[in-house]
């Protein structure tokens, strides 16, 4: 039986973290409020491993990469998944008809599945 040091043990752990992909955005929906703010509910799949790999945030984004609300998600789902967030009150400019929900995790950034969402009028 070979026996590996720690240090090298210690560096096979990114490579570890980072087998839990990218994360996804699977489904979006926008509902405009009464005010002409929006309510976004967002479904979010990402295989996370704890603290040191976990899907932590979903932005909402319009056609020139502009970030327009950002919801921040405070911990890893580990044994939730997919799942669903909303964030409500988002402002949208009046010309822009459509927009892109994309996830960021803490190792990969942004680079997995994104939906583009029809803005309700």
């Amino acid at each position: 039986m070979r026996v590996f040091p720690l240090s090298f043990l210690l560096l096979l752990l990114p490579v570890a973290a980072a087998h839990a992909g990218e994360a996804d955005v699977l489904r979006a929906e926008a509902t405009r409020n009464g005010d002409g703010s929006y309510r976004f509910q967002v479904t979010v799949s990402h295989r996370d491993k704890g603290w040191q790999h976990y899907a932590d945030k979903w932005e909402i984004v319009d056609a020139t990469g502009a970030v327009l609300a950002t919801r921040v998600l405070l911990h890893p789902h580990t044994e939730e998944q997919p799942f669903t967030r909303s964030l409500s009150g988002v402002q949208i400019p009046a010309k822009t008809g459509q927009v892109t929900v994309r996830a960021h995790d803490s190792v990969h950034g942004y680079g997995g599945t994104t939906v583009t969402v029809e803005l309700p009028r």
